[in-house]
């Protein structure tokens, strides 16, 4: 009988190692965490002393939601190493309906939204036969491709910062991406699995003595706080809650594709039906506890399964323990100022290779099976134009506003929805039809 690992789903690693592994995770997530919120209560003006208090909301939001995704309440949450975070995907709505309606619209759309994404979870398991590996292996292909760019940008210095691009910010990325190269492929055990938190302390050093690093925020920040919920009421509007509830759709798709990223990524096999269900659900769950804490809404994030497949490591504890950190410094805001402080750079220099990852994930999905005929069509067709439109967001300029906000951007959904109609459509080669019997006769005698 094959040894237990502590790296195992189940496993449970000691805490000096849990805590760097589980640090790694949340380092690579933080910022985009709650750059979302700042940029949408800036918006709307909030109130500097209250968009503070909405991060510290933000924060405990994640770690509460990373908490139930990785070990779930009854059927809510899949049980696997996820972490959760506020996406910048329902950005551009959010906007939209803030603009329109305040940020008490929001918060109602959000709220619907967030409750139409957990009927989603619930009848996932009738409508799972529309999303095989071709299908799942090219949104999680989508995903990673379309986060590339993000991650170069970070590598730069940042969106908006004023020397991107600059050799400084090049040469500190470069730094932590040898470092994270060097600790995963020449060095065993702890080092190796902790490359990328390695690479950040080391980037960070680094970043110190070039005086890249504000310490200003950690000075300022207090020393304890306690996030409450129903800062803000909520306003419904039905144009509002249309328009959320299709990014909710779009999150429930990257959620599907994260959560296949992850298993394949990190133990070589696909989501169970449990696991899909149960992590969409807690989606809108979270989301839900994200409206009553007057917070955007929250779903998986991409990077973390990228650290997933890049380590092998499943341990939901050891995303535990970093959840444990969001949740801290969301009472603690000087833990949050810290983590806050690292450059964009440093974290640029991981992140490339993270967003790689990815999608060597959705490759090796869509390469489970042999990539011919049916399949070979599915995959160009979705990736061709879901990519492409990605890339050349311009093409829908004459599409109305909502369309643009939904299929525009990453290309996701678009290259997701071409995927499932073609998979509906196209007629089973022989080969495969063969094989889809044999799956089916062999999980009857199981």
């Amino acid at each position: 009988m094959k040894n237990r690992s502590p790296y195992d789903l189940d496993g449970v690693p000691v805490l000096k190692e849990a805590i760097p592994l589980g640090l790694q995770h949340i380092l690579a997530m933080f910022v985009s965490n709650i750059t979302p919120l700042i940029i949408v209560a800036g918006a709307m003006k909030i109130p500097s002393e209250t968009k503070t208090f909405l991060i510290q909301c933000t924060m405990l939001v994640a770690g509460i939601n990373t908490m139930i995704q990785a070990y779930r309440i009854g059927p809510i949450g899949a049980r696997l190493p996820i972490v959760v975070g506020t996406s910048f995907a329902f950005v551009p709505v959010a906007l939209s309906i803030g603009s329109k309606y305040g940020y008490e619209g929001i918060l109602g759309a959000a709220l619907v939204g967030a409750l139409f994404e957990t009927f989603i979870g619930a009848i996932i398991k009738k409508i799972r036969r529309y999303f095989p590996p071709v299908v799942t292996g090219v949104i999680v292909l989508s995903i990673g491709l379309s986060l590339l760019p993000v991650g170069v940008q970070n590598f730069a210095g940042g969106v908006g910062a004023a020397d991107f691009g600059s050799f400084s910010n090049l040469f500190l990325a470069l730094v932590v991406l040898i470092t994270v190269i060097f600790f995963k492929q020449f060095t065993k055990g702890i080092t190796s699995t902790g490359s990328i938190f390695i690479g950040t302390v080391v980037g960070f050093i680094v970043a110190l003595f070039m005086g890249k690093v504000d310490l200003t925020p950690i000075k300022q920040a207090g020393y304890i706080n306690f996030p409450m919920p129903f800062t803000y009421g909520f306003k419904f509007h039905l144009d509002a809650c249309l328009a959320m509830i299709m990014m909710f759709i779009v999150s429930a798709v990257e959620t599907v594709g994260d959560m296949s990223g992850v298993t394949m990524g990190g133990a070589n096999r696909e989501v169970t039906d449990k696991e899909l269900s149960g992590g969409i659900l807690a989606d809108g769950f979270g989301s839900v506890l994200a409206s009553m804490f007057s917070v955007l809404p929250t779903t998986s994030f991409s990077q973390n399964t990228g650290i997933v497949a890049m380590t092998g490591i499943m341990s939901r504890f050891v995303v535990g323990t970093g959840a444990s950190f969001l949740i801290a410094g969301a009472f603690f805001p000087k833990i949050g100022a810290i983590l806050s402080s690292v450059p964009a750079s440093v974290l640029g220099g991981s992140l490339v290779m993270i967003f790689a990852m990815i999608s060597i994930s959705g490759i090796n999905l869509i390469t489970k099976e042999p990539l011919k005929g049916r399949n070979a069509v599915i995959l160009s067709v979705s990736l061709g134009l879901g990519y492409g439109l990605g890339s050349v967001p311009a093409a829908l300029k004459y599409f109305p506003t909502s369309l643009q906000l939904i299929f525009g951007g990453s290309g996701i959904v678009v290259s997701g929805a071409i995927a499932v109609i073609l998979n509906i459509i196209l007629p089973l080669d022989e080969q495969t039809k063969e094989e889809l019997k044999e799956k089916k006769e062999a999980r009857e005698r199981a």
